[in-house]
């Protein structure tokens, strides 16, 4: 059977053989990434590389390909929120998995390694700043992965279920979905260093997660109640876990649930910059993120 074509209206390739947005060739693109929101923490990530092959920049999206002992990464800069996530995957699942010349699938699935390492507000009492958060599951308030086939099959429905139920959710607000991280991915990463849980990601930085300013927003109890939520899970050898919530943030859920529905192993982990529960934020945490960079360019 012919393998699909993808017209130049879907599959967009500049001139020069790169993707639209990322700017970026196939032979660009290693095996393992790093992603991060800000443009400038390429150059961060990017400063403890062994060798530099390739950098390019365009946008929001900041490329960085070299090596850190013989581990040939990509560290890529997505922007902020969900709908970022959704140019950045799709752009670098094609780079792997698109021949760019033919227009149709590569014989054989190239699996990226993708780690996202950000920043996020801590919602426990236990999550005090500078708590490494790694998100088992993320809680999409986007919507993003509502739009694709398959949405069903990968999500944790049961988990869906019970947060709307308990949240009283308004369906104004469009159906959030439960995407779950590479657990593989998530045991090698994390190691004893992380705290596991849930993570909330949000729509935007003030309403969606529940900031008041100047607006009013629609239901004021919703961090007291996303506080409190629970949900249990049991694993094959018939052990149980109590999951709660212990972050918001911006990105996890596209990130978790495009790697499911693509192919690709993916996890978030985040350092916590902003307590919500004590109200409390540092605002000058860019020095001790990298420590958390060196973690995961060790274990990536």
């Amino acid at each position: 059977m012919e393998k699909k074509y993808y017209p130049e209206s879907e599959l967009i390739i500049n001139n020069d053989g790169s993707c639209f947005h990322l700017h970026l060739k196939p032979e660009h693109l290693a095996d393992k990434v790093i992603l991060v929101g800000d443009p400038g923490r390429v150059s961060l990530v990017a400063s403890h590389f062994d060798s530099i092959e390739n950098e390019v920049s365009s946008r929001e999206f900041h490329t960085i390909t070299g090596t850190y002992k013989g581990k040939r990464i990509t560290v890529q800069s997505t922007g902020i929120g969900c709908d970022n996530i959704d140019i950045v995957m799709n752009e670098l699942d094609a780079l792997a998995n698109i021949d760019f010349k033919t227009r149709r699938d590569r014989p054989s699935h190239r699996t990226l390694t993708i780690v996202r390492i950000g920043t996020c507000g801590g919602i426990q009492p236990e999550t005090p700043l500078g708590t490494f958060i790694a998100s088992v599951k993320s809680i999409g308030f986007d919507g993003l992965l509502n739009y694709y086939a398959g949405r069903d099959e990968k999500c944790d429905l049961e988990l869906e279920e019970a947060f709307k139920k308990h949240m009283n959710w308004c369906d104004k607000k469009g159906a959030p979905y439960v995407a779950t991280a590479c657990p593989a991915l998530i045991d090698r990463i994390a190691g004893t260093e992380m705290v596991l849980g849930l993570t909330i990601a949000c729509g935007g930085f003030y309403g969606p997660q529940g900031r008041q300013i100047r607006l009013k927003i629609q239901d004021p109890q919703q961090n007291e109640k996303v506080e409190s939520f629970r949900y249990k899970t049991t694993a094959d050898d018939g052990t149980s876990t109590e999951l709660k919530v212990c972050n918001f943030e911006m990105e996890s859920s596209a990130l978790a649930g495009l790697a499911s529905l693509l192919g690709h192993e993916a996890m978030t982990c985040c350092m916590v910059i902003a307590n919500r529960h004590d109200k409390e934020m540092n605002t000058g945490y860019k020095n001790q993120i990298d420590d958390l960079i060196r973690l995961v360019l060790e274990r990536i």
